[in-house]
């Protein structure tokens, strides 16, 4: 088991990529703290682990919050002891209400920001002293192709918001690199997710997406799994700094 004896935390655990990533961590011998902001999907990840044989706590988070970052964290640090794995997989978009700069309002940038990048930001901060205690570990922030390529006109405040995951990724790596602590991203491309099952339901949309994409489809959660199970492990430990695509080609084009 590529992750034996490691302890994980994952963010946005309730469903989709984060479940995902949750159960496949559990598979490789991880022990987990599941965070979410909804609890009851939280509650059936940790149950899905359970049920399974795998080992998971769970906690209703909200990102945006330290005190409750912090409290997500002890957790961690009260039932195992470490933490190991940080996979910041808590994330927003909004599908209908993001737009152009001059007609985005500024309601919608302040939460797509707070989540998806302060939210970034204030995970790292309460999990780097206890990495740092203990000798290393692995953050990997859900990134995004919107934030370093134009692939996303008008969603304004999601693109600025993971173009501020890439440079958290990069000034992080490089400023615990000497600490053992990896930094990298994983940024899928478009998958489906709850996340934008709004707009899939709209005819023609699924096949339009999955035209634009040089594999011809639409990405799986379980697409992101082998990738953020090998930044979490050692076999990843001269990694970081790294923006890892997983969009089926999309920005190879």
């Amino acid at each position: 088991m590529r992750l034996k004896d490691k302890v994980a935390i994952v963010t946005g655990a309730g469903a989709g990529m984060g479940r995902a990533v949750a159960t496949g961590y559990a598979k490789e011998g991880a022990r987990l703290v599941l965070a979410d902001i909804k609890r009851n999907l939280c509650r059936e990840t940790a149950s899905i682990i359970q049920d399974a044989g795998g080992v998971a706590t769970f906690i209703m988070t909200d990102v945006t919050q330290f005190a409750g970052v912090q409290a997500m964290v002890d957790v961690a640090i009260q039932r195992f002891g470490r933490v190991d794995i940080l996979y910041n997989n808590a994330g927003i978009q909004f599908m209908r209400a993001d737009s152009r700069a001059h007609e985005l309002s500024e309601d919608i940038w302040d939460r797509t920001v707070a989540v998806n990048l302060k939210g970034s930001w204030l995970c790292a901060k309460a999990v780097i002293p206890f990495m740092l205690q203990q000798g290393g570990g692995s953050i990997i922030l859900v990134g995004s192709p919107t934030g370093y390529r134009a692939c996303a006109p008008g969603y304004t405040a999601y693109s600025a918001s993971k173009g501020g995951v890439i440079g958290l990724t990069r000034i992080m790596a490089i400023d615990y690199a000497r600490d053992n602590i990896r930094v990298n991203s994983l940024c899928p491309g478009t998958t489906e997710t709850p996340m934008i099952s709004a707009v899939l339901e709209d005819e023609g949309v699924p096949q339009r997406l999955a035209e634009a994409i040089p594999m011809g489809r639409i990405g799986q959660p379980e697409d992101v799994v082998g990738l953020a199970v090998f930044l979490a492990s050692d076999e990843s430990s001269f990694c970081t700094g790294g923006f890892y695509v997983v969009d089926g080609g999309m920005t190879a084009m």
